[in-house]
């Protein structure tokens, strides 16, 4: 096995790169795809500069290490602004909405329907058809306040 892996040489990157981008491509995460590209470098460096195969281990590394800062920072610039900001934070949308309530809220706690679902909602007792607006959201419920 040694002796296949010192005959294909440089070789040995190209397919660990290919091999982890293709890993890439069943189970996607944007992680493997740095370090195939880490081994493809190496690889091409290879190609023209005999060196031990320590040093490309470290340039590995150190190719791998430098990537992932690199790609936070360029994914921060190419993400583009959605037109459905709040699909995965449905409670973030209801900050600063006005909604009636159907049932009061008792001791500080009581439930809001909002379109088909029922929130918890956390405010000072208010009666059932009391106007309240939505302050924020923690703990998996609405907190609400009286509305003028």
């Amino acid at each position: 096995m040694w002796t296949l892996i010192v005959w294909l040489g440089p070789w040995n990157w190209f397919i660990a790169g290919a091999l982890l981008l293709i890993v890439e491509i069943l189970a996607p995460g944007a992680f493997m795809l740095w370090l195939g590209l880490s081994a493809l470098v190496v690889g091409l460096v290879s190609l023209g500069v005999d060196w031990s195969w320590q040093a490309q281990l470290v340039a590995f590394a150190v190719l791998a290490l430098a990537m992932i800062p690199l790609w936070r920072r360029l994914a921060m610039r190419v993400e583009a602004p959605s037109d459905q900001p709040f699909l995965n934070r449905r409670a973030h949308a209801f900050v600063g909405r006005v909604f009636t309530l159907e049932k009061p809220i008792r001791d500080g706690g009581g439930t809001l329907a909002i379109d088909d679902t029922i929130w918890r909602v956390r405010g000072p007792d208010c009666p059932a058809g009391s106007r309240v607006t939505v302050t924020g959201f923690d703990d998996g419920s609405l907190r609400v306040e009286p509305s003028p």
